[in-house]
């Protein structure tokens, strides 16, 4: 599914960027469920010295109630910064592991599969694999759709995580 108009709504992209204290993330996920916006996906990771953390945050919702979630975000005292970067010129990407059942008879083919989305397998057994896969929203969904076949056993994904291009801060 493409990150397009579905009905009124958009699928937004944010990088927010804030201090490492208790009660931030419950604070910001507050501002969006005030404004009618389901966060789709969370990622929240230190940065490089730890006093701060990196939010990825994919939402959807009316575009034009965007700006204002992003003006109180903001203004939030452990905000330094919020990003939107839909539409900019960032690196967006997804990890998914994806156990599958994979009995002898089907395992050729399905790394078949594997080796066509240029994933890695990261576990083997006589009954299963997991495979690894990064990329956009589109890759892992048309990876799972076609690997359906083989029996998903679990399914683990990470979200996404944006990094803006060459100088421009994320």
């Amino acid at each position: 599914m493409k990150d397009t108009i579905l009905s009124s709504e958009y699928t937004h992209t944010l990088s927010v960027f804030v201090s490492n204290t208790p009660g931030v993330l419950a604070r910001i996920a507050q501002v969006f469920s005030r404004r009618a916006y389901n966060i789709d996906s969370l990622v929240v990771s230190s940065s490089v010295d730890g006093k701060f953390s990196r939010m990825t945050i994919s939402a959807k919702g009316d575009p034009k109630g965007l700006d204002q979630i992003i003006k109180q975000v903001n203004k939030l005292v452990d905000v330094v910064d919020c990003v939107d970067h839909t539409g900019e010129n960032a690196v967006i990407q997804e990890l998914a592991l994806i156990k599958v059942a994979a009995k002898l008879e089907q395992r050729s083919e399905a790394l078949q599969v594997v080796e066509h989305f240029k994933c890695k397998t990261v576990d083997l057994t006589e009954s299963s694999m997991i495979i690894m896969a990064t990329g956009n929203t589109d890759k892992i969904n048309a990876l799972i759709q076609m690997i359906q076949k083989y029996q998903i056993i679990e399914l683990v994904r990470t979200g996404k995580v944006v990094m803006a291009r060459g100088n421009q801060g994320s």
